[in-house]
């Protein structure tokens, strides 16, 4: 096999698969990248550079990790397919400073192997994420005590638009809020679902976060900030008083603690959730938090 050449290219691709009679699985989203230039695009969007530690998720044949590995000082990779270990291993072999690890991401002790594995340099995470877990492989990072101020990840563009969305938006919704929360969150540009082998449905977009120093609102208690911005948006169609009845209940108590929660955020029970911006979210789980520690009845 020519190694001189890059993974990400029609015929390197194609010689891979056929050496390791490799196919694509769609359980695992698999799509492979054929277009170097989009590659060159990523880490430049990253600001990887040798002293940099990048995890990557999802390797595939390796065509990003070689492209991070010419730059950063370590990489990182998670591979839950069996199938790709030895490949990976065959097509990497020449960059010493990339670390293999076969383990599900939502899964491995990230806190634990980082730790062990890079001390006191950049971290980063530089990844082409399945369609299928997207989500939760994203948050598992962002809601995570390691100290990774930056994420470039491709996606498909759907779910990218989810998380730089605005309110009054179709995409805008629980997710949106979630990211926002913690990160500054910016589309660098969109992949076309021609570059891919085999090729997806839909084009993908590269998506950078960048950690906030703090998080964008001030909440009394995250835990319930979260869960009344999910309730605010399980039926879209439906009034915001509708949707937190629906999730809190409609006893009057309940009833009364969320209108007097609801005016003094100076809401409207009438509106949708898609209109509120987080900041608003905030007010009212704030408002609402402190009506419920000073209530003598359990809400």
């Amino acid at each position: 096999m020519d190694k001189s050449k890059d993974i990400a290219t029609p015929s390197r691709t194609a010689e891979i698969i056929k050496t390791y009679g490799l196919s694509m699985k769609k359980s695992l989203g698999q799509n492979f990248l054929i277009e170097p230039n989009i590659l060159t695009r990523i880490v430049d969007v990253a600001n990887i550079n040798e002293n940099s530690c990048v995890i990557e998720v999802g390797p595939g044949i390796g065509a990003l990790t070689e492209r991070l590995a010419r730059v950063a000082k370590q990489v990182i990779a998670f591979e839950i397919d069996d199938y790709l270990i030895p490949v990976l291993h065959d097509t990497l072999h020449d960059y010493s400073n990339v670390t293999i690890i076969h383990q599900d991401i939502l899964k491995a002790p990230l806190e634990q192997i980082v730790a062990e594995m890079s001390s006191d340099v950049p971290l980063s995470v530089v990844a082409n994420l399945p369609y299928y877990i997207t989500t939760p492989i994203i948050m598992r990072f962002v809601e995570s005590q390691l100290p990774i101020d930056t994420f470039v990840m491709m996606m498909q563009k759907e779910v990218a638009e989810r998380m730089t969305a605005k309110p009054k938006t179709k995409a805008y919704g629980s997710l949106t809020i979630a990211i926002q929360y913690y990160m500054h969150a910016t589309i660098a540009f969109i992949v076309p679902k021609t570059v891919f082998s085999p090729q997806p449905n839909v084009d993908s977009a590269i998506l950078k976060l960048e950690r906030r120093e703090k998080p964008l609102v001030y909440v009394a208690n995250e835990d319930f900030f979260f869960e009344l911005v999910k309730a605010s948006f399980v039926q879209r169609r439906k009034t915001l008083w509708n949707n937190l009845q629906h999730h809190y209940g409609k006893s009057e108590h309940i009833k009364e603690w969320l209108a007097k929660g609801l005016a003094q955020a100076d809401i409207l029970p009438t509106i949708r959730g898609e209109a509120l911006a987080i900041e608003q979210f905030a007010k009212l789980a704030n408002a609402l938090w402190t009506l419920k520690e000073h209530s003598k009845s359990a809400i």
